[in-house]
């Protein structure tokens, strides 16, 4: 009994040594990419602060989800909280936090390559889906939150869980370091015209493929809570899809947050206090972008 118990305990230790390795490794290799610095071309970008182009930033900061993390008065708040994958809160970009310092340059910077102004990453801010983001709706956008009435709050200190750096290591966790995944020395590309079609319906849907994925098929959400549902399959897929749907059912939805049943979609999960926002031309591009996907079955990126 005394060897069986021996031997068990040996075992035991074992199986707790080698998850202290693994967590070490995990926290070695995730912390090397934390502090990675990136050298990045500058850009020469001319902020106006015209009622115009104030308003112009007010409907992008909008249609583009920044108030989800940043709050509606951009003075920060928290939108993850979980102790095992962390705590993930947008900071306070009024000139009453961040933006008393930021420069147009900081600004490019952290919105198209999710890079701080000393070289290094970001922690989750979805710069992937604005990378492409023209120099009129960026500097439309710098012009307005610089606009905004201080906000007297202090920053929430980002902290990353062992779940959330084990995430980002195998994959599963995309959004913890965008800085990652783009390309920093391609070439900036203008926006397509604005009108209804489906290349500036394309343009558009940068923002949607942080929660329904490249592909927009949808399933479920890296990295978020375990009690999120999985996004929409947006894919023109007759069975999972909206391959049933018309343009009509598809504006109610963005406008009203109801499907094409009459079901109500929950407003925690889908932004339609944004998406309500935008324009029937938006919509309407947006709409005839999706239509262009090859149908997939949800969650088949």
């Amino acid at each position: 009994m005394a060897r069986t118990f021996r031997v068990l305990g040996i075992g035991l230790g074992l199986m707790v040594g080698l998850v202290v390795l693994w967590v070490g490794v995990v926290y070695l290799i995730s912390g090397r990419h934390l502090q990675q610095e990136y050298t990045l071309h500058a850009v020469n970008l001319t902020v106006a602060d015209d009622p115009a182009m104030l308003a112009r930033g007010r409907h992008v900061a909008t249609i583009r989800g920044c108030m989800d993390c940043h709050g509606m008065d951009f003075g920060g708040q928290i939108f993850i909280d979980d102790p095992m994958l962390g705590r993930f809160a947008g900071p306070n970009l009024t000139r009453g936090g961040r933006g008393a310092v930021l420069t147009v340059a900081d600004w490019e910077r952290a919105v198209r390559h999710g890079v701080r102004s000393d070289g290094r990453p970001l922690r989750f801010m979805p710069a992937i889906e604005y990378n492409q983001l023209s120099d009129e709706d960026l500097t439309a956008l710098i012009a307005y939150v610089r606009h905004l009435s201080p906000v007297d709050r202090s920053d929430v200190p980002i902290r990353i869980g062992p779940l959330g750096r084990m995430l980002h290591l195998t994959g599963n966790l995309p959004l913890l370091l965008t800085a990652r995944l783009i390309d920093h020395d391609a070439p900036h590309r203008p926006a397509p015209p604005h009108g209804p079609t489906a290349e500036y319906g394309a343009y558009l849907a940068s923002s949607c493929a942080g929660c329904h994925g490249p592909g927009f098929s949808g399933g479920p959400i890296p990295g978020v809570p375990p009690e999120w549902p999985p996004a929409s399959n947006l894919t023109p897929d007759p069975e999972t899809g909206l391959g049933t749907w018309t343009e009509a059912d598809f504006m109610r939805v963005l406008r009203e947050g109801r499907r094409p049943d009459g079901s109500a979609i929950d407003a925690r999960y889908m932004p339609v206090r944004f998406t309500s926002k935008m324009t029937d031309v938006e919509i309407r591009a947006l709409w005839a972008f999706l239509q262009t996907l090859p149908p997939t079955l949800e969650g088949n990126h």
